[in-house]
């Protein structure tokens, strides 16, 4: 279901805290832990976050806890957290929540479906995350009535890789003259888009994304830096073990200890 613009204001706040703390040095429990104590009260994300600290105490990973909560959750942010918590460690957990943080932002503002649809299938082509898995998560979005749902599933999944995006984007739009019997409901996007697309056909489909960008306003898909993508593949596997390794570790180091040690979360004054 559709959450309330509260909700995503602290996810996109929970989201960014994170990855901040990461830099810091702290580990994914302690951050949970933490953010548990300081996050809105009168939202559902607090219980949410207990339950993904629970969680990564028995697992080490949140992608279990939040496919359990889809009524907060919604695929798209499992499939992230899962791709990113994988052992290979082929995309960057930090790059995860930066993705997740701009998507709450804009569900916080005005979000479209069109824009929704735009940002997590850009997510997709980006990171090269796979369309299989990927465009079922999407599909799956509260924001997304049946119609919308038959053309990813259906329509988008059996032709991408064959069919331009720009050119399945221009003939579903208010911009493309529908032929005689054609049914006016496939119409899912509009004029503007429909303009673009059909402008875009034949191109790079990134430069598309970045023109819907420029001129509609839709959200701008979060990029690595340049140096980060020209790292070793396996630094960048390495990197994640370790930081998997190093939550584990400490687990067994509070449990050895009788529990956690709360006097780091107070606040010094």
């Amino acid at each position: 279901m559709l959450l309330g613009k509260e909700e995503y204001v602290e996810q996109a706040f929970f989201f960014r805290s994170f990855t901040e703390r990461l830099q810091d040095g702290y580990s994914t429990q302690e951050i949970l832990y933490g953010m548990k104590h300081e996050l809105l009260n009168s939202t559902n994300l607090p219980l949410a976050v207990g339950v993904l600290l629970t969680e990564v105490k028995h697992s080490g990973k949140m992608n279990l806890a939040m496919s359990r909560m889809s009524h907060y959750f919604t695929p798209f942010q499992t499939f992230i957290m899962q791709q990113a918590e994988k052992e290979e460690g082929r995309f960057d957990f930090r790059l995860a929540l930066k993705i997740l943080e701009r998507e709450a932002e804009y569900r916080a503002a005005t979000p479209t479906p069109q824009g929704i649809f735009f940002y997590q299938f850009e997510t997709l082509s980006r990171n090269r995350l796979g369309f299989d898995y990927g465009l079922e998560a999407i599909s799956n979005d509260p924001i997304f009535d049946e119609r919308w749902r038959h053309w990813i599933n259906v329509v988008l999944r059996r032709q991408i890789g064959f069919v331009d995006i720009a050119k399945l984007v221009y003939v579903r739009s208010a911009f493309y003259e529908l032929q005689d019997g054609e049914d006016p409901n496939l119409i899912l996007f509009g004029e503007r888009e429909g303009r673009i697309a059909f402008a875009s056909q034949g191109r790079d489909p990134l430069f598309f994304f970045s023109a819907l960008t420029r001129h509609i306003g839709y959200p701008e898909v979060v990029r690595q830096k340049r140096h980060e993508e020209l790292e070793n593949p396996e630094i960048v596997e390495l990197r994640r073990k370790l930081e998997l390794l190093e939550d584990k570790i400490q687990l067994l180091q509070e449990e050895l200890k009788g529990g956690i040690n709360l006097e780091r979360f107070y606040v010094k004054k």
